[in-house]
């Protein structure tokens, strides 16, 4: 998913000069809304085309970086050496801090062309591999690793070895097991005595993965030759590795009695931790065992152990290749309890899940609201709803698609034949064919429509608020069609991160006061000018007349973070940029101070005093984007402004279009300012784009998202 999905930061913004002109081809291109599937479009596609190899430029490269380290270095008081900033680059790797982490590296990246050493090149692009690995970004993981093996160095153990367990981790996590064995060998051969055991204990997990029994026969010999570990963390890594290979030896039996046996061992200061995937090894050996309700069983014992276990990344277990995530042991409970005929319970456990990944996300990095990972039961979202709501929760797992319909008086559960791998490449065909202006996004939205909405039962005129899972968080559910009619001609359609999170915003500020802060046009340099955005502003300014407007170098992130929470509306047409290597350093492009860039990051977004306010809309590219928390939401701006107190968002999950969101916007503030709930506006935002002739593909109406409290009015 990460290599087709995930849209890298430093990305374009809004639509400028460029997107102006591919907005023109595309709307000569598509005439009418019943005939534009029909039309060719050979130009805007072309456009199209060029603007996402544009906005893949991205600024992870290693020009950039360079560039970005030099900067760095030159505001350090206190200037390390290369070497220093490598080490301090693997620490904060270690720590799960990666924007940081990519920071310290970039610097040794500089100090490396400055010097022209290419030993300390192979050091700095070692680590840069080492941490986007860490961070899932496989492709930059993979490129750096290689491009490090290429350079002479002065101790090749000390970057070989690394290089290439990087690429057998990558190779691992992609699935290419017999990649990661030769990988993995590889790096055997080229490591010191001291790494050696780290890559044999990923070899051993790798040929265990596989299954093959001459895999299994050898994963077994490297396992008995392991040596033993001193510190508590890895000596149980090495015990759990050496249950899996029983299991997958097929004798659940004996892996049973070894996985018991550490749900009461000792590891230090994480036990926790390491009993929960003990009661997860008892289940999975339970299930091996064709015994569902003792499986069951181990899984409860599990799951009442992650709220206790401390949310940090645990470098430990890339180090000895396992990839283990807690949401694995969601997942796996999810489909037990689905298949055993408890729909509640499985719905229960796939809405804990999605308050733990935010928590693992922050890591303790930044300060949640009590809110923000708070989890309320079923029973009070069925009070909260009215009879014309549905909440739809999906989960997406390894074979099959989980679904939940759920209204005032029941809950309806269904599993869609679509396994993950499936749903991946469908919701990436679909976004390609509308982001690119094909002719091919009609047939792929009534395909999209009849696999995911149409098995449900949903009635004409209800409101629908989905709660997405995995590759969904980038699906617009507003473009799906169903029955040759988009779900938005049909259903008001809003979104919600979790059950709790809606049930939460639901009952926040109802009704609030018409009064607007909005920024504008932030004044960077020449390439980021936004004048559509100018002319936006301005209209809102019209339609609140208690308003407070930020234009072009007022536009600064001093003034926002002055403004925030003091306004119910706040409006930002601005460029933003998803970080992918870590959602906690997104940032919306305000205005230079003191001449220099001052961007608002989300941790900082994190710790902003919102709950006097009840809307924030971005009006930016990609602001609804940001990186999948372990197949649970897209991290970034949305939970940052939804945690720190704001009742609802509005965020584009792809580049937009000056005049579409022109018109859009202007008929979503109206109707608010007419009374209208928040839901229905942003219906008659969508509709009012979808019925211009112009502007009738998906690309110009469906961008953006409406995150949170659905039932919002403006008095």
């Amino acid at each position: 998913m990460e290599r087709k999905m995930h849209k890298p930061a430093g990305g374009a913004g809004r639509h400028r000069a460029g997107w102006g002109a591919w907005a023109v081809a595309a709307a000569l291109a598509w005439p009418a809304a019943g005939a534009w599937a029909q039309a060719a479009a050979p130009d805007a596609e072309a456009a199209a085309r060029q603007q996402e190899q544009a906005r893949l430029a991205d600024s992870d490269t290693l020009l950039a970086l360079t560039q970005e380290g030099a900067i760095l270095y030159s505001q350090d008081k206190v200037k390390l050496s290369a070497y220093q900033y490598c080490s301090q680059a693997v620490s904060l790797a270690e720590a799960g801090d990666f924007r940081q982490s990519v920071r310290a590296a970039s610097k040794a990246l500089h100090l490396a062309g400055a010097t022209q050493d290419p030993a300390l090149l192979a050091a700095a692009k070692r680590d840069l591999a080492i941490v986007y690995s860490y961070a899932g970004q496989l492709e930059k993981a993979e490129q750096f690793a290689r491009e490090a093996l290429q350079l002479p160095t002065r101790e090749p153990q000390l970057i070989r070895g690394p290089a290439l367990k990087v690429l057998g981790d990558v190779d691992a996590r992609r699935g290419d097991l017999a990649g990661a064995i030769r990988s993995y060998d590889e790096a055997l051969a080229a490591s010191s005595p001291r790494y050696a055991p780290l890559v044999q204990a990923s070899l051993a997990n790798a040929l265990i993965d596989s299954g093959k029994p001459a895999d299994l026969a050898r994963a077994r010999q490297l396992v008995d030759s392991l040596p033993p570990q001193r510190d508590a963390s890895l000596a149980a890594q090495v015990e759990r590795t050496r249950a899996n290979l029983l299991l997958a030896e097929g004798k659940p039996a004996e892996a049973l009695t070894v996985f018991q046996q550490l749900t009461t061992r000792r590891a230090g200061t994480d036990a926790g931790y390491f009993q929960l995937w003990a009661w997860d090894g008892v289940a999975r050996s339970e299930l091996a065992l064709d015994r569902k309700a003792e499986a069951a069983q181990a899984l409860d014992r599990a799951l009442a152990g992650v709220d206790k276990v401390r949310a940090r990344f645990r470098s430990d277990e890339f180090k000895m290749g396992v990839f283990s995530d807690l949401q694995q042991l969601f997942e796996r409970a999810v489909g037990l309890y689905a298949d055993m005929g408890e729909p509640r319970r499985a719905f229960e456990v796939s809405e804990h899940s999605r308050s733990r990944a935010l928590l693992d996300a922050v890591r303790g990095r930044a300060q949640l609201a009590t809110q923000a990972t708070a989890v309320v039961d079923l029973a009070s979202l069925q009070a909260t709803l009215a009879p014309d709501e549905r909440l739809v929760q999906y989960h997406a797992l390894p074979d099959r698609l989980q679904v939940w319909v759920v209204s005032s008086t029941e809950v309806r559960s269904q599993s869609l034949p679509i396994r993950r791998d499936e749903l991946v490449e469908l919701v990436d065909t679909f976004r390609n064919s509308v982001v690119r202006g094909r002719r091919t996004a009609i047939g792929n939205a009534d395909k999209m429509g009849a696999a995911l909405i149409g098995p449900l039962g949903l009635q004409p005129g209800q409101r629908i608020v989905v709660v997405p899972h995995g590759p969904l968080h980038y699906l617009p559910f507003q473009a799906l069609r169903v029955n040759g009619r988009y779900l938005i001609e049909t259903n008001p359609v809003s979104v919600s991160p979790s059950m709790s999170i809606a049930v939460q915003l639901a009952r926040r500020t109802p009704r609030v006061d018409g009064r607007l802060t909005a920024f504008g046009n932030p004044r960077i340099e020449d390439k980021y000018d936004l004048p559509g955005s100018v002319a936006e502003v301005q209209r809102l300014e019209q339609l609140f007349p208690r308003h407070t407007v930020f234009m072009g170098a007022q536009a600064t992130k001093t003034q926002f973070r002055q403004a925030a929470g003091g306004s119910p509306l706040v409006h930002v047409a601005a460029h933003a940029e998803a970080d992918q290597v870590d959602p906690l350093y997104s940032r919306i492009l305000l205005a230079n101070e003191n001449g220099r860039q001052n961007f608002l990051e989300a941790h900082e977004i994190l710790e902003l005093p919102m709950q006097g306010t009840a809307l924030v809309t971005l009006s930016a590219c990609e602001s609804g984007l940001g990186r999948i928390a372990s197949g649970d939401e897209v991290l970034g701006f949305t939970r940052s402004f939804l945690s720190a107190g704001s009742s609802s968002l509005i965020a584009s999950l792809w580049p937009v279009s000056d005049d579409a969101t022109a018109v859009l916007m202007s008929t979503l503030y109206g109707e608010l300012a007419k009374g209208r709930d928040l839901q229905q506006a942003m219906q008659a935002g969508q509709l009012a784009v979808l019925r211009d002739p112009k502007m009738a593909h998906p690309f110009f109406w469906a961008p953006f998202n409406l995150i949170g409290n659905w039932r919002l009015t403006v008095q």
